[in-house]
C-alpha cells in the first residue's frame, strides 16, 4: 500500500466532499422550486453548477471525487456552460404560471 492511498483510505469521505456540497445547494434549490419559488430554484441550480466547475477546476482528480466524470477541462466547460445557461434563463425569462 503506497502512502498515497494510505491517506486516502483514511478519509475516504473526504472525497467526497465537493459532489455533498453541490448536491446540497441542489436541495436546497428543489426546495425552493417546490415552494413555487421556481426562479430562485433555478438560479440556485445554475449556481451549484458553477460551484462545481470552480471546484472541478481547483480540486485534484482525486479530491473532486464525484465531480471528475471526463477530463479537467471538459468537466470544467459543461459545468460552467450549462450553469450560466440556467442562470441566464432563470435571472431572463418572464410571464407565465408562476409570475
Amino acid at each position: 500500500m503506497t502512502m498515497a492511498s494510505h491517506r486516502r483510505d483514511r478519509h475516504p469521505f473526504l472525497a467526497h466532499l465537493p459532489f455533498g456540497l453541490v448536491m446540497a445547494l441542489v436541495v436546497v434549490a428543489a426546495s425552493r422550486i417546490w415552494l413555487y419559488h421556481w426562479r430562485q430554484g433555478a438560479a440556485l441550480i445554475g449556481g451549484a453548477l458553477l460551484v462545481a466547475a470552480v471546484l472541478r477546476v481547483v480540486l485534484s482528480d482525486e479530491q473532486a471525487g464525484l465531480l471528475a466524470i471526463r477530463s479537467r477541462g471538459v468537466d470544467m466547460l459543461s459545468y460552467a456552460g450549462l450553469g450560466a445557461i440556467i442562470l441566464f434563463v432563470a435571472l431572463t425569462i418572464s410571464g407565465g404560471p408562476f409570475g
